[in-house]
């Protein structure tokens, strides 16, 4: 089953600079909604990372907090700095009660969609827990977990409810890990430093070098590239259609 909650708490000010705290800390709020409402007992909290690289895995943490009260400074990752955003997920890895990762290849994006790729990332990570949740409060407004899941979706869940929060940094934190270990390989891409996204040094990676292995090949910013144009992979439905992948950017950013 799933329903749809509006975000527990206001949405972080724009007057905040990018690596200020939050104006209000997350919370358990919706998790206490749900047990009350649906005795659910074990929770997890899902955020994923990657949905709009070029290149890489898109990454998908399963949390488990239980009610305690979450580490100072806990937020969004995005909204802290690298340093900030590293201390934090060590100290999250043994705070949580439990947490499990689970990643979808740029070969299952390229073949499945952005939806159901993120889907079997979010599987592969909620049957990694040492116990299956009773729901799950997934991040944002799309529900791409369904059934048998129990799911909760919270717009900006990853700054306003404490799970969701902690799989957010620790998600971002291990992905930006694998994304500068395969970029040791591939060092004109400067992986290191953008985690596969759409930057400069990369879009002029890109032009000279072409996709590496780990590029999604289906993705918009081939389209942009006259040389390595053929190397697009284009996936069809069962109606001979072509989908869009959801959240892929091109060379305009």
């Amino acid at each position: 089953m799933s329903h749809r909650e509006p975000a527990c708490r206001p949405p972080f000010p724009a007057a905040y600079a990018k690596h200020a705290m939050p104006y209000e800390p997350p919370t358990h709020t919706v998790e206490r909604s749900l047990r009350a409402t649906t005795g659910a007992k074990i929770i997890a909290g899902i955020d994923e990372v990657g949905r709009g690289a070029w290149a890489g895995p898109v990454t998908v943490c399963a949390a488990i907090t239980g009610l305690r009260r979450p580490p100072e400074g806990l937020t969004d990752s995005k909204l802290l700095s690298i340093k900030r955003r590293t201390e934090l997920a060590e100290t999250l890895r043994s705070w949580v009660t439990a947490y499990a990762l689970g990643h979808a290849s740029p070969e299952e994006i390229d073949g499945l969609g952005m939806t159901a790729a993120l889907r079997l990332a979010a599987v592969r990570a909620l049957e990694g827990l040492p116990v299956r949740p009773d729901a799950v409060i997934l991040d944002g407004k799309h529900d791409y977990l369904g059934a048998p899941w129990r799911v909760r979706t919270v717009i900006k869940g990853d700054q306003s409810c404490v799970a969701v929060a902690a799989a957010s940094v620790i998600a971002k934190v291990q992905r930006d890990k694998m994304m500068a270990e395969l970029g040791v390989d591939h060092a004109d891409f400067g992986f290191a430093d953008n985690a596969g996204y759409p930057s400069p040094v990369h879009r002029a990676a890109l032009e000279v070098r072409g996709p590496t292995p780990h590029h999604r090949l289906s993705w918009a910013y081939l389209d942009a590239l006259p040389q390595w144009r053929h190397l697009k992979k284009v996936r069809t439905v069962a109606n001979g259609s072509v989908p869009e992948i959801e959240g892929q950017l091109g060379f305009d950013f």
